[in-house]
């Protein structure tokens, strides 16, 4: 990502002219003429302020100005990002490339455009070249691990994720956990279900915040069979992010098998509650088939219990 500057614009205050003494000579009056670089400026000025809009507004500024402006075709695409557009994203990266072939961000930026339109090759493409450019940036050799979990290829994931870990600055623990986290994900499609819980617990030891890898380490812990640990972890994740519906499903699952029967309906109701009124209706749909089903087995269970 680019570097953000800060652009400090002084303010014009005007005094009631019964205060104002001109000199009898005044200094001539310049005008300055804005370049590509003030829109620029102002546009990543703006990218840090989160109003996304109006900087695509200052970079097309700096672009009419000055065509082949790589910079700001780079933080228009950066700019694009955040509004999810990929494929204006991806248009301006490419342009950005054009003008500067040797801007490792650019592609970079443009994997992560690609990634998450959900085309992988391309993607990884565009990460191997980021890495011939700059071999030792983390931030390559992590996105393609994902764009290569992504593309099913999970063994090849965990050997760039563990290339990322190698290179990333060891105060960056909150990304350390991220690697981590994806690693496990790696481990986990892979069958290697103790790789993976080692993941999750240095995910979760360096970031004891991050619900994700709770919800992770909770799946894992259901496919060991440790219903109690998969209770606890997706309690967790109910903790942190309380409108999780499938975290609610799977903790209700799990107390099913417990024997926690009551507790295991609340959890589905809580669920279906929360995709209905996140408007996912086919979850919500699954949810109350799912919920039914429950109820039909705990009163077959108790209809036996009474002979």
């Amino acid at each position: 990502m680019s570097n953000f500057w800060r652009l400090l614009i002084s303010v014009i205050v005007a005094f009631p002219l019964t205060f104002l003494t001109l000199p009898a000579h005044s200094s001539p009056i310049f005008i300055t003429q804005i370049t590509a670089g003030d829109f620029l400026e102002l546009g990543v000025d703006k990218m840090r302020r989160g109003d996304y809009q109006e900087a695509i507004k200052n970079f097309k500024q700096a672009i009419e100005l000055e065509k082949d402006f790589a910079v700001a075709y780079s933080d228009r695409c950066l700019a694009y990002l955040q509004l999810q557009d990929y494929h204006q994203a991806i248009a301006d990266c490419t342009q950005a490339i054009n003008f500067a072939p040797d801007n490792s961000e650019a592609y970079l930026n443009r994997g992560l455009a690609l990634y998450r339109e959900g085309d992988y090759p391309s993607a990884i493409v565009d990460y191997n070249r980021a890495i011939a450019l700059k071999p030792y940036d983390f931030r390559a050799y992590y996105n393609r691990g994902l764009a290569r979990a992504g593309d099913g290829k999970d063994s090849k994931a965990i050997l760039d994720f563990n290339l990322a870990l190698t290179q990333i600055p060891r105060i960056t623990s909150l990304l350390l956990a991220d690697i981590y986290n994806d690693r496990g994900l790696a481990h986990f499609v892979l069958q290697d279900t103790q790789a993976a819980m080692l993941d999750f617990n240095l995910a979760i030891r360096l970031n004891a915040n991050d619900y994700r890898a709770y919800f992770n380490r909770a799946c894992a812990c259901g496919r060991n069979g440790d219903d109690f640990g998969a209770v606890r972890d997706f309690s967790q994740v109910i903790r942190l992010n309380p409108s999780n519906a499938q975290a609610y499903v799977n903790r209700g699952v799990a107390q099913y098998r417990l024997g926690y029967h009551l507790a295991a309906i609340a959890d589905l109701q809580k669920a279906s509650e929360y995709y209905e009124h996140q408007g996912k209706k086919v979850a919500y749909e699954k949810t109350l088939d799912l919920l039914k089903n429950l109820r039909q087995q705990i009163s077959s269970v108790t209809e036996i219990a009474l002979f």
